[in-house]
């Protein structure tokens, strides 16, 4: 997951990536502050290496909303809560892999343009992401429902596609 992004961005990390990172890494399994460190490490083959003045303080963010809770072996664990939150998180990263994956086909223009636009939509769902917990209901509604709607556009666009295919390669014969 991270070692990918990582090949295609160098070591910008964007905005609100170490809140979901922590929070994916959690629902793995517990861990300990320096476990979430050494295991970024590993997992980017040594190009991120986040600090504990990052690490820690971030920790105690998610405790303060509710998202993690600490053991007393200095283990954190996700609550249902933040479980929530990161399936919602990975449900929004899985509806931008598929559009990722169509813009894809348009060639190497596209795709240099959709890595940009890309990473320009992962940091604004990330932010939207982390302020669910701010959020009314309408509001998330809301959301969930543009993120539903764009998944339904993207289905369509490739149900249309495979049929140009089909006929394509009658016409073809």
């Amino acid at each position: 997951m991270i070692s990918d992004w990582l090949s295609r961005v160098g070591s910008a990390i964007p905005r609100g990536f170490s809140r979901h990172y922590i929070l994916e890494l959690l629902a793995e399994q517990p861990m300990t502050g320096k476990e979430i460190i050494d295991k970024a490490i590993v997992q980017t083959g040594g190009k991120w290496k986040p600090s504990p003045g990052l690490i820690y303080p971030l920790l105690g963010r998610l405790l303060e909303e509710g998202l993690i809770e600490e053991h007393e072996n200095g283990r954190y664990r996700i609550t249902k809560k933040g479980i929530s939150i990161a399936s919602d998180i990975k449900s929004a990263h899985n509806i931008m892999q598929k559009q990722l994956e169509v813009m894809f086909r348009i060639g190497n223009m596209g795709k240099f343009m959709t890595m940009d636009l890309i990473d320009r939509i992962s940091a604004i769902g990330s932010t939207l992401s982390s302020n669910l917990d701010r959020m009314t209901e309408e509001e998330k509604n809301k959301y969930k429902d543009f993120l539903v709607n764009e998944l339904k556009k993207l289905n369509n666009q490739e149900k249309i596609q495979v049929d140009d295919r089909k006929v394509d390669d009658r016409t073809i014969t």
